[in-house]
């Protein structure tokens, strides 16, 4: 049997989340047979049984998950009744008010906004309920386009996005400033070029 193969399926159901993975996925991720892959779940069932873990290993439709423990739906009602401790990161804030100002928006395009990588925040928006995917985008690769929830209106006490504070004008001035200053600068720069 390959060297920890029951914590390699373990990382990888960890990872995959909600979408968990299917046996033959198993096998090709793991490069195994179907006979260790079936030792290795057993494995793990037993080892979640058996010790006081908060999570255990269900197979729904033949696809194998990583899930809490019922009895702990409890502890876990507890976490999402609790806005308090569910404090949103810098990032993710960042990443809510521009779908919130922007919606529908891609991620692609809320990335080129922000510079930066941006798939963690909206993850973590998405978990918390806060935004959805809204549709896909037309064009090549038809990318998902996401928006707020109702969750959303109901945790920053908003009727309707309508009610969401408007941009500051000076902002969008200061834009229109620097994008005019470039264009000055280039046709500067390019009348130059042309009478060298």
């Amino acid at each position: 049997m390959k060297k920890n193969l029951s914590g390699q399926i373990e990382a990888l159901l960890f990872v995959t989340g909600d979408d968990g993975l299917n046996f033959s996925q198993l096998q090709f991720l793991t490069g195994t047979s179907a006979e260790q892959i079936e030792q290795a779940l057993m494995e793990l069932k037993n080892l979640y049984d058996q010790q006081a873990h908060g999570i255990m290993l269900k197979e729904l439709a033949g696809v194998y998950q990583l899930v809490t423990k019922p009895e702990l739906a409890e502890t876990i009602q507890k976490l999402v009744e609790n806005p308090s401790v569910q404090s949103l990161s810098q990032a993710s804030l960042e990443v809510l008010a521009i779908v919130a100002y922007k919606q529908p928006i891609t991620r692609v395009e809320l990335e080129d906004l922000r510079g930066v990588k941006s798939e963690k925040a909206l993850a973590t928006l998405a978990g918390k309920g806060l935004i959805k995917e809204c549709g896909r985008a037309e064009g090549t690769g038809r990318a998902i386009l996401y928006g707020t929830t109702v969750e959303f209106l109901n945790y920053f006490g908003l009727k309707n996005l309508e009610e969401l504070p408007p941009l500051p004008e000076e902002l969008a001035d200061e834009a229109d400033e620097e994008t005019d200053l470039f264009m000055t600068k280039f046709q500067e720069a390019f009348k130059e070029e042309v009478n060298a």
